[in-house]
C-alpha cells in the first residue's frame, strides 16, 4: 500500500508486459486529465523504452497559464512509478468531478511556479547532491544529517540555514515522492 496525497493505493506489481503497461497507465492519465477539459495538446508525458529500469515516472500539464506537474519515484521501476502516478491524478480528476474539491484547488495541488527547475538545482546544491540526483533516500538522509547540525536548539544551530534545509527538502521532497 502506498500512501501519496491523502490517498491509499494498492500496490502494483509488473513482471511482463512493461512498456505496453506503461503506455495504458499514460493513457489513463491522458483520459482522467480530458474529462475536466485539458486538451491533448496541453498533456506531456515521455514514455520511457526500459520499463524495469528505476526512472521516476511525471506528467506535466497545462490549465490556463498554469503548468501542472507531478511526479513519483518511489516504487521499484519506471512503469509502478506511472501506475501510482496514473492512480493520483485520476483520483484527484474525480475529486473535482466529483465536486469535493474546485477546479482552483486541484490547480493549487499540482501547479508548478515558473523558477522552479532553478529551485530543485538550488536546493540539490544546497545538500550537495549531484545536480541529477533522483535517489529520495539519498537526500532525505543528508537532511536528516544536516537538521541534526543546523537546528536552533543546539549550539552548532543557525536558524535561517535550518529554514533554508527545510525549503530545499520540501522542493525536492514534492519532485521525487
Amino acid at each position: 500500500m502506498v500512501k501519496i496525497k491523502g490517498h491509499e493505493i494498492g500496490e502494483v506489481n509488473v513482471k511482463s508486459a512493461s512498456n505496453r503497461r506503461a503506455v495504458q497507465f499514460r493513457n489513463n492519465i491522458i483520459t482522467s486529465l480530458k474529462k475536466i477539459g485539458i486538451v491533448d495538446n496541453d498533456i506531456e508525458i515521455s514514455l520511457e523504452r526500459m520499463g524495469m529500469r528505476k526512472i521516476k515516472a511525471s506528467a506535466t500539464w497545462w490549465i490556463g497559464d498554469h503548468r501542472m506537474h507531478f511526479t513519483h519515484n518511489m516504487q521499484k521501476n519506471y512503469v509502478e512509478n506511472m501506475y501510482v502516478l496514473s492512480k493520483v491524478i485520476e483520483m484527484e480528476t474525480n475529486r473535482v468531478l466529483e465536486e469535493d474539491i474546485t477546479i482552483d484547488d486541484f490547480i493549487s495541488e499540482f501547479k508548478e511556479n515558473k523558477d522552479v527547475h532553478q529551485k530543485r538545482q538550488e536546493a540539490r546544491k544546497f545538500f550537495d547532491c549531484d545536480h541529477d540526483e533522483t535517489d529520495f533516500t539519498i537526500i532525505n538522509e543528508k537532511y536528516k544529517l544536516m537538521a541534526r547540525e543546523l537546528h536552533p536548539d543546539k549550539p552548532t544551530g543557525d536558524t535561517e540555514k535550518f529554514k533554508q534545509l527545510n525549503v530545499a527538502h520540501k522542493i525536492l521532497k514534492r519532485e521525487l515522492t
